[in-house]
């Protein structure tokens, strides 16, 4: 997702009042990490190198890093820094944080399976499922496909970027939003481009997209979600808030530096439209590790065909580093050719995460930082120094 990144301070500081007023109702915090995979990860022969790069971004700022790395090596399972500043609870790979836009792999994966299903179809129009209520207000939706939602092709305009959402979400920070809800904020906005013209991500193609596997199932789309993926994969450890609440006592905290003065605030009750189709999925790296590895190294989730129409991609307008797949990245394009990797980024107000699975080193990447990293802050530079770091350890640069 795109935080905006201009907040008005009295709104600001009555929501986080309201956020440390909440603080002392929730759960103790365990540092207890029982997964046998991390005590055996001290004889990865990459194990001291991967946790030094960990410690080396903690140091500078990150508060707290969970990573998995699947190599030809075998399983590594770290963790650097801080779960609860304020507890004083130290990260573990046992933690859940949140994926953000990770979601819309999962959500993606879902549509796929429907379009197996004979249920849907790419090329339908949004048209063919929703209401004229829900789409006629918002530029370029009455004629926009799965398709174009998919690989954000339709120029429609995002929500996550409208300012009069963030004026509500200050006011209510931890409020339930339900899809039709959220529709009005880019109600009569202008589309990114002319339908079909161009590609820019947009978190309400999404958005569309849980509304139509609704329409077409009868049922909500979390359902839907961990029928079909959840719980086949044994994903025991992933949440879809807020339809379902994970346990709080294994939930790291999410900080943000908002004043961009140096001090980071503690912002984990602050919903950006979480459980909306393009963001809301709580995770592990081990969870989120094991999904990507069944979705793309094992091909246990879609037929081949299938995936092979997922991973067709088109780049993305203005960038060099990723394209957009249908429900899908082609990322760390701006690296060697064959280091290229599938699978998406996830960027909220206080949560980070990547997860990647690059082909042609049959290399595995999972990792939940507890910072927000999308909009301006001076971590935000160290951020990309440690995605950049990471990656060229694991191809032994």
């Amino acid at each position: 997702m795109k935080p905006t990144i201009y907040w008005l301070a009295a709104g600001l500081l009555a929501a986080i009042l309201w956020s440390g007023c909440q603080k002392e109702d929730k759960i103790p915090f365990t540092q207890v990490c029982d997964l046998p995979a991390w005590d055996s990860s001290a004889v990865h022969p990459k194990a001291a190198i991967y946790q030094a790069v960990l410690d080396e971004y903690t140091s500078k700022g990150l508060p707290g890093i969970s990573i998995a790395i699947r190599d030809r090596d075998g399983l590594w399972l770290g963790a650097s820094g801080m779960a609860d500043i304020e507890q004083g609870v130290e990260m573990t790979p046992c933690h859940i944080s949140k994926a953000a836009s990770i979601t819309k792999l999962f959500v993606g994966t879902t549509i796929h399976l429907l379009v197996e299903d004979g249920i849907l179809n790419y090329d339908d129009p949004l048209s063919k499922w929703l209401p004229g209520k829900y789409l006629d207000k918002v530029k370029n939706a009455d004629k926009a496909t799965i398709r174009q939602c998919l690989n954000h092709t339709s120029g429609i305009a995002d929500v996550i970027t409208d300012q009069a959402f963030y004026l509500a979400l200050l006011n209510n920070p931890d409020r339930f939003w339900e899809e039709t809800a959220l529709l009005p904020f880019v109600e009569g906005d202008e589309p990114l481009f002319p339908i079909g013209t161009s590609v820019e991500y947009s978190n309400t193609n999404f958005l569309y997209l849980a509304m139509v596997i609704e329409a077409a199932t009868g049922k909500q789309h979390h359902e839907i979600l961990r029928d079909r993926i959840l719980h086949p994969l044994e994903l025991h450890d992933t949440y879809y808030y807020w339809h379902e609440t994970p346990p709080l006592h294994r939930v790291a905290q999410g900080y943000y530096d908002l004043y961009n003065n140096g001090t980071i605030l503690n912002l984990t009750n602050y919903n950006t439209g979480s459980g909306n189709g393009y963001g809301g999925v709580y995770s592990t790296v081990l969870d989120l590790k094991n999904f990507a590895e069944a979705l793309f190294k094992e091909q246990l989730v879609l037929q081949p065909a299938t995936l092979q129409h997922m991973l067709s991609f088109t780049p993305e307008e203005g960038s060099t580093h990723r394209a957009n797949g249908l429900g899908v990245f082609k990322d760390f394009l701006e690296r060697a050719p064959d280091e290229f990797a599938y699978g998406h980024r996830g960027r909220d107000l206080a949560y980070t995460a990547d997860l990647f699975y690059f082909p042609n080193q049959d290399i595995t990447m999972a990792y939940l930082i507890n910072y927000g990293t999308d909009a301006d802050s001076a971590l935000k530079e160290e951020f990309k120094a440690f995605r950049k770091a990471i990656v060229d350890t694991m191809m032994g640069h």
